[in-house]
């Protein structure tokens, strides 16, 4: 017909603007992720996994449900840190220091790194469990793995580590296929996921505390908001930083959600109890498979790598910003000896431990968790105080539904871990 020509071409050219459009935006998009994604992802860390792997094989999927209130929770946390990272452009130790002072910043100091040191040597631990599945000892694999996550970060500048990070990210997707694998009675589990399944013994809440612990960890917010400012995020970039965060914290509970219910339509069908999540890996192999249980075992062998490198990576960030000493991977280790020393010493300190014969692992890797969830309310604490302060966020802090939101949260997470402890001691 005459005009097909002229409506096509106009067609055509429509169709091309509109693609150009939209890998413009894609290109946009990609140039501002990072931080949140990386931050939510690295928390399925070893002792997340261990976490994750214990809950479904010892209670089944009655734990599956508070993964929907964790992942608001996430949510809403993640972003505050974020919107005070691009606000402020300081880090959240830098905050705590210049608004509650020094005193308190250096205990709050001395409690973090201690509880990511034992987070550290759990990743470790989990470097070394994975690769004895494949038959290589730990003497070589935690010794070259820790070279590796070294030379990562030392030698890399924070463009180059975050790509890396960033491709870690996507082979947790090994969990989500390992789940697909096993054949799950999906309506079991869309109704275990809706419906809450509430417990007041104390392994129980000591589980729920620790699936809270390894899910919304003290060092994420450090972490989370240290990165944003070392990436140079500004205001203007905000809608990129908030998206990022809601699709890493949505993503690490997915995550989370699968690894639980492998194991429980598996492991706690067949009353098979498992201490570890090499345990678990292996106890899959002849209940869904080699291919699933390779998986598996893959997978903790990437978070393990993965979040290796970043533990230590947030504790040098926190405790360097507290003290006014230079943090930045932009930097070279001349230029911020106190920053990559200390990156250096968890180093050292993490994979050394796990070498050492007759090392507790198991309550090491699990406890860390625990703790993470007693000391996550107080650090959240101060992030609602300085999130509220108009002299450091202006018009940028919370409104009064987010003030609700948050609040309760942390009152949320203050009753659980009191009876966590309560029902520890009686």
């Amino acid at each position: 017909m005459p005009g097909d020509g002229f409506l096509g071409s106009i067609r055509d050219r429509f169709h091309a603007i509109s693609s150009k459009r939209f890998w413009k935006s894609l290109g946009v998009l990609l140039a501002f992720v990072g931080p949140g994604i990386i931050t939510s992802n690295v928390d399925n860390d070893a002792g997340g996994i261990t976490t994750y792997s214990l809950a479904g094989a010892h209670y089944g999927l009655s734990l599956l449900w508070l993964l929907i209130p964790i992942t608001v929770a996430l949510v809403i946390i993640q972003e505050m840190g974020a919107r005070m990272g691009v606000v402020s452009g300081k880090g959240l130790s830098d905050l705590i220091r210049e608004r509650f002072g020094a005193r308190i910043t250096f205990y709050l100091m001395i409690v973090l790194f201690l509880t990511n040191l034992g987070n550290t040597v759990a990743e470790f631990a989990g470097l070394a469990a994975s690769m004895e599945i494949f038959g290589l000892s730990k003497y070589l694999s935690v010794t070259f793995g820790a070279a590796f996550v070294w030379w990562l970060v030392v030698k890399g500048s924070y463009k180059s580590v975050e790509k890396v990070f960033l491709t870690a990210c996507v082979f947790y997707f090994s969990y989500i296929i390992s789940g697909f694998t096993a054949n799950p009675d999906w309506g079991e589990i869309g109704r275990a996921t809706v419906t809450p399944s509430l417990r007041f013994d104390a392994g129980y809440l000591t589980m729920a505390v620790g699936i809270v612990g390894t899910t919304i960890a003290p060092w994420m917010q450090f972490y989370l908001q240290s990165s944003v400012v070392d990436k140079g995020l500004q205001v203007e970039d905000y809608p990129y930083t908030r998206l990022d965060v809601v699709v890493g914290s949505v993503m690490v509970n997915v995550v989370a959600f699968f690894i639980i219910m492998l194991c429980a339509i598996t492991l706690y069908q067949a009353g098979i109890r498992v201490e570890t999540a090499k345990d678990a890996a292996l106890a899959l192999k002849p209940m869904a498979g080699t291919y699933c249980s390779g998986l598996f075992a893959f997978g903790l062998l990437n978070a393990s790598l993965f979040a290796a490198s970043i533990l230590p990576l947030s504790t040098a960030y926190t405790i360097c910003e507290a003290f006014g000493w230079e943090s930045s991977l932009n930097r070279k280790f001349l230029e911020a000896p106190q920053f990559y020393g200390l990156y250096s010493i968890m180093i050292i300190l993490g994979a050394g431990i796990i070498l050492l014969p007759n090392v507790p692992l198991i309550p090491i890797m699990y406890y860390t968790q625990v703790v993470n969830g007693l000391l996550l309310p107080v650090i959240l604490i101060f992030i609602l105080l300085l999130v509220n302060d108009r002299k450091i966020m202006g018009e940028h802090t919370n409104g009064t539904v987010m003030n609700l939101l948050s609040w309760l949260t942390v009152a949320v997470l203050i009753v659980l871990s009191m009876a966590t402890v309560l029902a520890a001691v009686l």
